[in-house]
């Protein structure tokens, strides 16, 4: 991992910066991450595969990876296919309490880590399928 730490940025409706919000330390899968910022009280995080995919992996990382097991834990999740590697969005409330969103952020960084690991094992057991 090459960093420990985020910071937690305020956007404004034009996603202009407003504001440096807090900043909070990752666990293993924070390096997945490459945008995070507050917005109408509402977290986005964004993250991706943290490397480049070949064509076919882009598609079955896609089919492969568990968006359940987050919205299960109460994050919205959405695609962002418009990227070069598979992309997705993770929203979720932001809370006052440093604490409650430290832990957040924790859980959000091992289900991105442990998704990541699964969805690449699995994709390179498909390879077949998808080329």
């Amino acid at each position: 991992m090459e960093f420990s730490s985020i910071v937690l940025m305020e956007v404004d409706k034009d996603n202009k910066f407003v504001k440096e919000v807090g900043s909070y330390q990752v666990s293993e899968g924070g390096e997945y991450i490459k945008k995070f910022f507050y917005k109408e009280n509402k977290v986005n995080l964004y993250f991706d595969t943290n490397r480049d995919v070949e064509e076919w992996q882009f598609t079955a990382v896609y089919d492969l990876f568990n968006v359940d097991i987050f919205e299960e834990k109460g994050y919205k999740v959405e695609e962002k296919d418009d990227e070069f590697n598979p992309t997705w969005i993770v929203e979720f409330d932001y809370d006052d309490d440093y604490n409650k969103m430290q832990e957040k952020l924790y859980e959000a960084c091992e289900l991105i880590n442990n998704e990541m690991e699964i969805v690449f094992k699995e994709a390179e057991n498909k390879k077949e399928e998808y080329m």
